[in-house]
């Protein structure tokens, strides 16, 4: 695999500092530039960016997904195996309320990746996952 460069991403949030303090101080982002509206992270090496935008009515929306129901939209970072584990167990310590426990998919076969969803404090969705073989990660 070339090297990967890193992605941005910026999303809506209702609620700057109680964001900030989540991807700061749960899923202990580095914080970079930001201004009254935004705020920048360092998410695993990829910049992330909360924006300020009024709260909106919108409810969050499902897709059925080896059955369970996965929220759409969602983002996150796929993580190395032993990273992934450590970093759902800091997440449990710190109280994290997961949509969807962290659990392994397809355990056994090739495709066999560990995987979580959670809410950051203005409901963006977030899914971070492993893959036992990364290589696995474009497969059809």
């Amino acid at each position: 695999m070339s090297h990967i460069r890193p992605f941005h991403i910026a999303i809506p949030v209702h609620n700057l500092e109680a964001c900030r303090v989540f991807y700061r101080d749960i899923l202990n982002c580095k914080e970079g530039r930001s201004s009254k509206h935004w705020v920048d992270f360092n998410l695993f090496g990829h910049q992330l960016v909360i924006h300020y935008k009024p709260k909106s009515n919108d409810s969050l929306h499902v897709n059925e997904v080896d059955g369970k129901s996965v929220p759409v939209p969602h983002y996150g970072v796929v993580l190395d195996w032993l990273m992934f584990h450590e970093f759902a167990k800091s997440l449990e310590t710190k109280g994290v309320k997961f949509i969807i426990e962290p659990y392994i998919r397809f355990e056994g076969q090739a495709e066999e990746q560990a995987t979580m969803f959670f809410l950051d404090p203005a409901g963006n969705a977030l899914e971070f996952k492993a893959f036992k073989d990364i290589k696995q990660l474009f497969t059809k």
